[in-house]
């Protein structure tokens, strides 16, 4: 009744005066009113709710026999739709009583046209056998019969949208032999049989027994797990468990986007902390020193390269050859890297500055009689400095010699002109280069995982590499390059690399970005920031539904690729774990509180 209705009774009535709190009774606000449409409109296909388009429909035959699973593509499409199945249990004694005329009526048909002469009808043979079968099945209550009705009400802005995902829905339900029709003229009782209010008012039933039945089941999703690996969080479709292990996919690498805060390192860290319990090494270059505590938890080696670090590598070392590869190869291979060393260091060089390297850097090896023929396992390298001196012996390079003193003479010189002090022998080794100077963080990213690569030539065992900040290597294309060969060539070597970057536009300006994204099985996309996701939607391919839930995800929240496939996936942690690897600063510093406080209470 309205409020102005309700007054008029009121006054028009002389039983009783009216009472404030009986107007505040009519005029009160009830759930109906917060969670029903502006407005409704009955067309004879379709219901008009506010601004929506809605369609209902429902099933009206299905074939012989229904496979697992078979309703699970209709429950996983990226739609906004509504299915309501409607389930009704039968007498046992009456579909038996049913089942013997029907019976009887098949066995007279087979019978009549055999007495006729007629050919064998397979159909009658066949419906006659499963009627027995299932005959069999109920008296021995090994099954039910149900009446079951299953009715789809589709969402969309506009007509055109209810069309297209009509059509979608009718290819997938049509291909299993499954076929539906609208509720026309009944589109009103049709909605509300899907309504969440266990009535069925379209009462468009067919018989099932219980095995067709039990296919229907429509709690499923896709689930994105191996037997074995590690757990990487939680399928937020169904709550199942996301398992893998990268070394058995078809290479090992990983690449993970996300905006800052949004929990990537953190994610990284976890995957590092459970990768070490399955005999997994593990390198990691840190920019932002984010995982000191994690490496001195583990019991792990923390370099620090600096200016000022008493940690040094030396570019000219040399890797051991496999026993596939002569010296010779890895010589020539070590020089191109090294060549790409230098473009880095001395912001780019002319093709004739490129020859005037190349053979700066052959003779530099010749002058510490390494060459292609010996075996240069044993024999000291040389230094940038003994590079320099040969470099001064070639005419036209004045200009490359002025370039490259800062790094023998100048401030830079403790950098790189020094042999090599670091031992990577653990299980786990952090590179951090957060002292380093930004414009020599390319330079040591190059040097570092050069170093690297060399190492992991020298011995193969089961490593994973970790790249946080992966943009600064893409900025330049030689450091991108070389990482890509990283990501091309690590299988070979039983490494796999984790590629872990938040700017996502520089990372894909680079000619080497999206490959090294097509060459790694598992790609993780966290939260995304508006500026960019619409370059994250084109480059993985992602529905605006997935989009917007990147754009609204929270922290560890996000979409987990592994091959063709993906679900949305939370990242989730134990309190131990969780105290490893957090980055939030209030949790840190309790962390250090708390050490502070044991620290002292021993005296130390």
């Amino acid at each position: 009744m309205a409020l102005f209705d309700f007054l008029k009774t009121k006054k028009d009535s002389p039983v009783s005066p009216i009472l404030p709190e009986q107007v505040y009774k009519v005029a009160e606000m009830q759930l109906k009113d917060i969670i029903a449409p502006s407005a409704l409109g009955v067309q004879p296909k379709s219901l008009s709710l506010g601004t929506s388009v809605v369609r209902s429909y429902f099933v009206i035959s299905y074939p012989r026999f229904l496979t697992d699973n078979w309703l699970s593509p209709i429950i996983n499409l990226d739609k906004v739709f509504d299915v309501a199945i409607h389930v009704t249990p039968l007498d046992t004694g009456d579909v038996m009583k049913t089942f013997q005329r029907k019976v009887a009526e098949v066995e007279s048909q087979i019978m009549t046209r055999e007495e006729k002469g007629l050919v064998r009808d397979p159909t009658l043979d066949v419906a006659y056998k499963d009627l027995e079968d299932l005959r069999d099945g109920l008296t021995q209550a090994q099954e039910k019969m149900f009446e079951v009705a299953l009715y789809i009400s589709i969402y969309g802005s506009t007509e055109a949208d209810v069309d297209k995902v009509e059509n979608e829905i009718k290819n997938i339900l049509e291909s299993r032999l499954v076929y539906v029709k609208p509720a026309l003229f009944q589109q009103d009782v049709g909605f509300l049989s899907t309504l969440p209010l266990a009535q069925d008012m379209l009462s468009i039933k067919n018989k099932l027994n219980t095995s067709p039945l039990s296919s229907f089941f429509p709690f499923v999703s896709f689930d994105l797990s191996s037997d074995k690996g590690i757990l990487y969080g939680l399928n937020r479709h169904n709550g199942s468990l996301i398992l893998f292990d990268r070394f058995s996919l078809e290479n090992y690498n990983s690449i993970i986007f996300a905006k800052s805060g949004s929990g990537k390192s953190y994610m990284a860290k976890l995957e590092i902390l459970r990768t070490l319990m399955f005999d997994t090494e593990v390198i990691i270059i840190d920019p932002e020193r984010e995982y000191e505590y994690l490496a001195e938890s583990v019991g792990g080696r923390y370099f620090d390269i600096s200016l000022t670090s008493e940690h040094h590598i030396n570019p000219f070392d040399l890797p051991h050859p496999t026993e596939d590869e002569a010296p010779s190869e890895v010589l020539r291979s070590n020089i191109v890297n090294l060549v790409g060393l230098f473009r880095v260091m001395l912001g780019g060089l002319t093709p004739a500055e490129d020859a005037i390297i190349d053979q700066a850097i052959t003779e530099t090896y010749a002058l510490k009689d390494i060459n292609g023929d010996v075996d240069f396992t044993k024999l000291e390298p040389p230094l940038l400095s003994d590079f320099e001196t040969v470099l001064g012996g070639i005419s036209g390079s004045e200009d490359l010699q002025q370039r490259l003193s800062k790094y023998t003479k100048g401030t830079w010189s403790g950098f790189i002109n020094q042999p090599s002090n670091v031992d990577i022998n653990k299980k786990l080794v952090c590179f951090s280069i957060r002292d380093m100077e930004e414009e020599l963080k390319p330079v040591a990213m190059y040097i570092i995982t050069h170093y690297i690569w060399n190492s992991v030539r020298k011995d193969i065992r089961k490593r994973l590499l970790v790249v946080d900040e992966a943009w600064i290597m893409m900025k330049n294309d030689d450091t991108a390059s070389f990482l890509f060969g990283l990501a091309k060539r690590g299988r070979k070597y039983y490494l796999g690399l984790a590629t872990i970057t938040q700017d996502v536009g520089d990372f894909l300006k680079s000619p080497y970005g999206l490959p090294i994204i097509t060459n790694s099985s598992i790609q993780l996309l966290l939260k995304q920031s508006p500026s960019s996701i619409d370059i994250v939607q084109k480059t993985f391919n992602l529905t605006d539904e997935e989009k917007f839930l990147l754009l609204e995800s929270g922290v560890g929240e996000g979409i987990f690729f592994a091959g063709l496939k993906h679900v949305a996936i939370k990242i989730v942690a134990s309190y131990t774990e969780d105290q490893i690897i957090t980055s939030d600063p209030s949790q840190l510093l309790q962390i250090k509180a708390m050490k502070d406080e044991v620290a002292t209470s021993k005296g130390i």
